[in-house]
């Protein structure tokens, strides 16, 4: 592995701890590197924080989460808004800080900018719509009173697949709710949360609501403040085991909990679907990302009747993809984070092909420096391969086929997870029917891509608990307080 440092936004983020509005270095001055994963250059140094400091964050949470609490609403949707203009007009430097420490290319990480600073504007205008409700109780001798209440501070940890957006979309409804929070960013990613923290005390969030740990021993650094009776929510995005772990521990104190794990998502193509826009869908659903996203499309459904046309084409369009580092002009597929997650994804394939999978395009990992992991295509896969059970996280697309809708829908809803599937079909009975019948929270229907800040993100089974974006989700961040009011 070699050093190098970069002359742009890496430079200008600062790579210290975030506490009580001071940037400040780990206890003991331990320092963790953050990586290229197209390179395996070293980026920089990044302080890497101990217990003691993750306890210190969460006293800067309760010591301002009185004052922040009685902030007016309006104030706070203010330096959400500002925030927001600040990400925008800063969108190609973070743009460039998303791709150096998480591989996508640049048209993705500035994609990734727009719909994070998408979910500071859209909490920015919920702060001040949180409402109550006044009534007459049902005996007519009394008044129903109901207030919405901050739920106090959060624990908020996030993954390094959207270094950005995940953040922004846990920070923000705390924010507008009025909670104070400590924010631990995933190791490989820290430096766009930090990024992130940084614009948001520029547009004058005050001292002490927004606090962030780095840390590469997240378990150490979280169980204190789980165990601590001033924590009062945990936020988490990342694997289902990991989130078993935390809802184990979060139960000691009887935390609010919103868990955003797994995916495992289906991707039907009915026989009756206009399969060029099903190829166009599939493209968005499985490359987004590099395909490390959750909402990844992970196993294609196509009808027998269109296998032979869908396959060509997604093989085709896979198949001309550019690979590459994500800076450079023309790469769509830039490198997975790290040696494990493409030696992992490489044994699913490998283990598919051994079952008896072909490969259509793809399926061998390259020769050179960097994560790299080629765009793949897989046909014939059978039904005991690990890639159809396990999430993938990466850019390949396996294949089977089925001949009626109820064998679709079987084998869609044939997992513990339950966060997404897509469905592709010109009937419109047909999309209510298998719609209603997906055992998701999320459904793409003619289109491959379901993320919207307006939209109420989440899923069930074991892909988790709660929603993130849209309408309610503010509400995963405000206790409903009932008042009996006597006349």
């Amino acid at each position: 592995m070699t050093s190098t440092s970069d002359p742009g936004p890496v430079d200008r983020v600062p790579k210290l701890l975030f506490i009580g509005g001071r940037w400040r270095a780990a206890t003991g001055g331990r320092t963790f590197a953050v990586e290229d994963p197209a390179t395996e250059a070293v980026l920089c140094e990044v302080a890497d924080a101990s217990p003691e400091d993750g306890l210190a964050a969460l006293d800067a949470a309760a010591a301002a989460q009185p004052g922040w609490a009685a902030t007016a609403p309006r104030d706070r949707g203010e330096v959400l808004r500002r925030a927001h203009d600040l990400l925008v007009g800063r969108t190609e430097e973070i743009a460039l800080l998303i791709t150096l420490e998480m591989g996508k290319s640049l048209a993705e990480s500035r994609a990734e900018v727009a719909y994070a600073a998408e979910y500071l504007r859209w909490f920015s205008e919920e702060a001040p719509r949180i409402s109550g409700e006044w009534r007459v109780n049902s005996a007519g001798d009394g008044r129903i009173v109901t207030l919405r209440q901050p739920v106090g501070p959060c624990l908020l940890i996030t993954p390094w697949n959207a270094p950005l957006a995940m953040p922004a979309r846990k920070v923000g409804p705390a924010i507008a709710a009025g909670c104070t929070m400590v924010v631990k960013p995933a190791e490989q990613t820290p430096l766009t949360t930090l990024a992130l923290a940084a614009a948001l005390a520029e547009a004058g969030l005050p001292d002490g609501v927004l606090n962030v740990v780095p840390t590469t021993a997240p378990g150490p650094v979280t169980a204190p403040l789980l165990r601590d009776r001033r924590l009062r929510k945990v936020s988490f995005t990342g694997s289902t085991a990991v989130g078993r772990t935390l809802l184990g521990a979060a139960a000691g104190n009887v935390l609010r909990t919103s868990m955003e794990l797994g995916g495992n998502a289906p991707f039907i193509v009915c026989a009756d679907a206009d399969v060029a826009a099903a190829v166009d869908g599939a493209m968005t659903a499985k490359m987004r990302n590099v395909g490390e996203a959750c909402v990844a499309a992970n196993r294609f459904l196509v009808h027998a009747d269109v296998a032979d046309e869908f396959v060509a084409g997604l093989t085709a369009r896979m198949a001309a993809l550019t690979v590459g580092r994500g800076v450079d002009d023309g790469v769509r597929v830039g490198p997975l984070i790290d040696a494990v997650q493409r030696d992992r994804v490489a044994g699913l394939v490998d283990d598919a092909v051994r079952r008896g999978a072909r490969i259509a395009t793809g399926g061998r990992v390259p020769e050179r420096a960097g994560y790299f992991y080629p765009p793949t295509v897989l046909t014939d896969v059978p039904a005991g391969a690990r890639l159809g059970s396990e999430e993938i996280f990466g850019p390949v697309a396996p294949i089977t086929t089925f001949t009626d809708e109820q064998e679709a829908v079987r084998a869609a809803n044939d997992t513990e997870f339950g966060l997404v599937g897509y469905l592709y079909t010109r009937d419109v009975g047909r999309a209510v029917r298998l719609a209603e019948l997906l055992e998701t929270g999320m459904v793409g229907l003619n289109r491959g891509l379901v993320s919207d800040a307006a939209a109420p993100f989440g899923g069930v089974k074991q892909s988790g608990l709660g929603r993130e974006g849209g309408t309610g989700g503010i509400d995963e961040y405000l206790e409903v307080k009932y008042v009996a009011l006597g006349l």
